[in-house]
């Protein structure tokens, strides 16, 4: 193994940790700005007001997500598994 190599190795973990988390982040942060100028408009300052549409809004980005993120992993885990061989080297 090379210091090339894990680097390259890291990156590509840091980027699909980042690809998995992006959806229900950006949804997340939609929902709460949303969220955050209804209160601003109407002055309503309820603190449950602003956690339960964004835990939500994560719930549902997960749901409707959730095949494309286990495909992800899947063929990341299974590239890292096939090329076991080629990592001893």
């Amino acid at each position: 193994m090379t210091p090339e190599f894990i680097v390259g190795f890291g990156k590509e973990a840091i980027g699909i940790t980042l690809l998995l988390a992006a959806p229900m982040l950006g949804l997340g942060l939609i929902v709460g700005l949303m969220v955050s100028i209804f209160q601003a408009v109407t002055q309503i300052q309820e603190m449950t007001l602003t956690f339960i549409p964004k835990i939500l809004a994560v719930m549902f980005a997960l749901v409707l997500f959730f095949p494309w993120m286990m495909r992800l992993m899947i063929d990341f885990t299974s590239n890292i598994l096939i090329n076991i061989p080629n990592y001893i080297k």
